[in-house]
């Protein structure tokens, strides 16, 4: 049906738009060179190698985020300077105490050719969020250890070791003392006093700066690394841990915006939430925002809702660190499967819409990341991104679905919660996702529309039926009347819902590329033009054509250069 909603967005740019379009920059104006002094507390050398020789590893990555990669250079050759053999000391201009100016390409060149104890690795372009490690690219270079650098979700690793370093950012304490006294004038309230990873070495000054201004129930957890803890990667204040509503008591205060998902996560979990932002125009801020999740919380439900009767779910793999990773694929299939509908896999890297927008069968994707970047939210995307959670939700009956607001993110959270169904029963795999597939089939053999057994289903925004929303399940119960009826030696006609197989497993890829792509590889359009000629005419000849390199063609007929 050629309905405007249903036509893929045109995903290049316009060429009349590129002469319109102001050039960019081909450069990054570099930083003014920091001191010696500046890269080791930010970058915490002296811990990054005490680590390092405590454990006796040999290969190092070290992450950067795009953001870092100007100070690579300049980590790399501090830590490689404390791991010099001393067997060849360095002799440079630079042992003169007398010149200390500080230039990274000159420091490099000193160093080349010196044996070293441990070998550096620097990873640039990262396989997919920076927010993660990088194993793919550690496991490349054969390291033994990855030292991330800036932010990070924490989550834990499949294979490798890590260290962390967050790098410690510059903070107007005195601001923030300021702002939080003004937001809480009442000094008896229970607040949690949170901050982003880079600015949480701050905490300890602030909450002793509080203390003496009379506030005498500020938490100030401490980083973990734990996604499952009430407070994502925190440590929660003691009656929490015994009873983990008493969380809905505290009151919120974070230092720099939150990720969307950890907002999510916490709206439903603390009393209120106040940002104090970190941008340049800090100077300005006089209060905290106090910001809430409703408005994403209703758009991620419409979301949800907007899937309901989708036939084929597409999951995107976005990582491959993440511990459990694997696990978490194998329940999405299953409750996939579970559900009577069909599911395809994907491994493409960093998810942007031009990659998902090649796949038209896909109705909805399933992204399988870390907690922070399984939340995809942009307009840009032809179809629905969900998350792993909201796909149990979206697959849900209508009369199970029950939303309470909760939004949860991390693997261990999800897996926990199948626990109490048994894998290998069938109809409890069913009941997770909300399905009663416990179904029989009568006369599919002879009928052309489907099994009367199935129940009609309807789409909640637009009140159409939708016909085939559990392909696979309508090809067991199609299959089913097959084998009774071939067991007394009749005939079968074959449905008209009958679905195009692959290896005698239905295939709803394989049926639009059948019946709705018009172009299906080399050839088709050859195939299309003559399939049934209306003169009687054939196809022409197949001729050999050009061959050889760009710069000069090899004609066949001619055996001249073009």
């Amino acid at each position: 049906m050629a309905d405007g909603s249903r036509i893929a967005p045109v995903l290049s740019t316009p060429a009349n738009h590129i002469l319109d379009e102001d050039a960019l920059p081909t450069t990054i104006e570099p930083e003014s060179p920091r001191s010696p002094e500046t890269m080791q507390i930010r970058y915490e050398i002296d811990r990054t190698v005490a680590e390092i020789r405590q454990r006796g590893w040999k290969r190092v990555a070290l992450q950067f985020p795009d953001l870092m990669l100007p100070d690579a250079p300049a980590v790399f050759e501090a830590l490689s300077q404390k791991f010099v053999s001393e067997k060849k000391p360095i002799r440079n201009k630079y042992t003169n105490p007398e010149q200390s100016s500080f230039h990274v390409g000159e420091k490099l060149d000193s160093i080349k050719g010196q044996p070293l104890s441990v070998e550096f690795f620097i990873l640039a372009d990262t396989s997919y969020g920076a927010c993660c490690v990088d194993e793919i690219a550690a496991e490349h270079v054969d390291a033994d250890v990855v030292v991330h650098y800036g932010r990070a979700c924490l989550s834990p690793p499949a294979r490798l070791p890590v260290i962390h370093v967050f790098t410690r950012q510059s903070l107007a304490v005195d601001r923030v003392v300021e702002t939080f006294k003004s937001t809480y004038p009442d000094r008896n309230q229970a607040i949690i006093l949170m901050a982003d990873v880079t600015f949480a070495s701050h905490l300890p000054c602030i909450s002793g700066i509080l203390e003496t201004e009379g506030y005498r129930f500020v938490f100030t957890p401490d980083i973990v690394h734990n996604p499952s803890s009430p407070l994502p990667n925190r440590t929660v204040p003691g009656n929490v841990l015994l009873e983990p509503s008493q969380l809905r008591n505290w009151r919120l205060f974070h230092i720099s915006d939150p990720p969307e998902s950890l907002l999510l996560i916490l709206s439903s979990r603390v009393s209120s939430i106040h940002v104090f932002p970190t941008t340049n125009t800090v100077a300005e801020v006089t209060s905290a925002a106090n910001v809430t999740a409703s408005a994403a919380l209703r758009r991620r439900y419409a979301l949800m809702t907007s899937v309901t009767t989708v036939p084929v779910f597409g999951i995107l793999i976005n990582t491959l660190s993440v511990k459990n990773y694997l696990h978490v694929v194998e329940h999405v299939k299953s409750c996939i499967s579970a559900s009577g509908r069909k599911s395809y896999t994907f491994v493409v890297g960093k998810v942007n819409a031009a990659k998902v927008a090649n796949f038209s069968e896909i109705g909805a994707w399933v992204v399988i990341g870390c907690w922070e970047s399984s939340l995809i939210e942009s307009k840009d995307f032809w179809k629905p991104i969900l998350t792993p959670f909201e796909l149990e939700l979206a697959l849900a009956g209508d009369d199970k679905r029950i939303w309470t607001g909760t939004w949860v993110a991390d693997f261990e959270t999800i897996l926990a919660g199948i626990k109490r169904y048994p894998i290998d029963q069938p109809i409890n795999k069913a009941e997770i996702c909300g399905k009663d597939l416990t179904r029989s089939s009568h006369d599919t053999g002879g009928s052309d529309s489907e099994p009367e057994s199935v129940p009609p289903e309807f789409d909640l925004r637009t009140g159409r039926y939708v016909s085939n929303s559990r392909p696979t399940q309508v090809r067991r119960d199609i299959e089913k009347g097959e084998n009774q009826s071939s067991q007394h030696g009749q005939l079968v006609r074959r449905s008209k819902g009958d679905m195009t197989r692959i290896g005698d497993v239905a295939s709803p890829g394989a049926e639009f590329l059948q019946s709705s792509r018009t172009w299906k590889g080399l050839g088709s359009d050859f195939q299309i033009e003559y399939d049934n000629p209306q003169d009687g005419s054939i196809g022409a000849p197949l001729e050999e054509g050009r061959s050889g390199s760009a710069r000069g063609y090899i004609s066949a007929r001619s055996q001249t250069r073009t």
